[in-house]
């Protein structure tokens, strides 16, 4: 069930009528804040809580007062802490001692809603030549997508051939109508596309040359996974949860390049390094591919979820 925008009076009348055994909560301040109302407390009583902490959550804000009250506030309300990537159980182990014993490890797969065409190098205008940046990510500060358009201003005035497509929807207003209004100062080589049908993010993937991550914070990004699953290089900032992917394990070849996000210049030499050389996109989307193979699969993710759920039932 969306929560976005959701009354808590409104939440506590769905769960009075769905009656579930297991509420997932799946971003402990977004979503898991409905859970701290008195309203909806109410109608928990022996209710199973699993919360599954986004990026912001872990690294952002517990150092934010307010926002770390609410956040620790479902954790200690979870039964389950359901954690997609060893950084996520590192900062539990480090920060959070007292959690620990909560936190269960659920493997993350990249999953696609269908195969339907999607003509993103259409939108963007692209000749066959031009060379398409792709950042897929909703519009808040988070995810670095004005910053983003910053930079990659400064490529297309080196490479002109350069396309910039952000695609995703509006979620902080303020910031969202900045962006609506400098991306379209910059329609010469830019556009947004607020929503891709989610059976063509495939097709939409593969369109593109190069997947782009701006996020300053991150748990395990969704966005590079489909990357790596559409076999794309990525070009993604240089944060702890970004590391893990683009990297990869012992054995594998990199999936793409990290940038520092203090540093235009460094997000400019990896952007021209990606454009001016077509065999080194190749190799690093060519290993993104191969090593999707080894990642988990839809199956694994789902049987994870089933255990972190029964385990959340048997405790009380």
């Amino acid at each position: 069930m969306a929560s976005e925008g959701l009354a808590p009076e409104s939440f506590a009348e769905k769960v009075r009528e769905f009656r579930p055994d297991v509420i997932h909560a799946h971003h402990a301040l977004r979503a898991g804040a409905l859970l701290t109302h008195a309203c909806v407390s109410a109608q928990q009583g022996g209710l199973a809580v699993v919360t599954s902490p986004g990026g912001t959550d872990i690294n952002e804000d517990l150092e934010i007062p307010g926002k770390r009250e609410t956040v620790l506030s479902v954790f200690q309300m979870a039964r389950v802490i359901i954690a997609q990537s060893p950084e996520i159980i590192e900062r539990f182990n480090k920060h959070l001692p007292d959690l620990s014993e909560k936190v269960f490890f659920v493997p993350k797969s990249a999953f696609w809603f269908g195969d339907e065409p999607y003509d993103l190098r259409g939108a963007a205008e692209c000749k066959p030549d031009d060379i398409l940046f792709f950042l897929p990510s909703g519009i808040r500060p988070v995810k670095g997508n004005l910053e983003c358009l910053h930079l990659m201003q400064r490529v297309h005035a080196i490479r002109p051939k350069v396309r910039f497509v952000a695609a995703g929807p509006p979620i902080d207003n303020d910031y969202s109508a900045r962006f609506e209004q400098e991306i379209s100062e910059h329609a010469v080589f830019a556009r947004w596309i607020r929503t891709i049908p989610p059976a063509a993010m495939r097709s939409a993937y593969r369109a593109s040359d190069i997947v782009l991550n701006a996020s300053r914070s991150e748990g395990l990004s969704n966005s590079i996974m489909e990357a790596i699953a559409a076999g794309r290089p990525v070009l993604a900032s240089d944060i702890p949860g970004n590391r893990p992917p683009v990297l990869g394990g012992e054995g594998d070849s990199p999936a793409g390049l990290l940038f520092d996000r203090r540093s235009a210049e460094d997000f400019l030499a990896k952007a021209l390094a990606l454009i001016d050389d077509p065999a080194l996109r190749r190799s690093l989307g060519g290993d993104a591919g191969s090593r999707q193979s080894r990642s988990a699969s839809t199956e694994d993710e789902a049987a994870g979820l089933i255990a972190a759920y029964r385990a959340a039932l048997e405790k009380s």
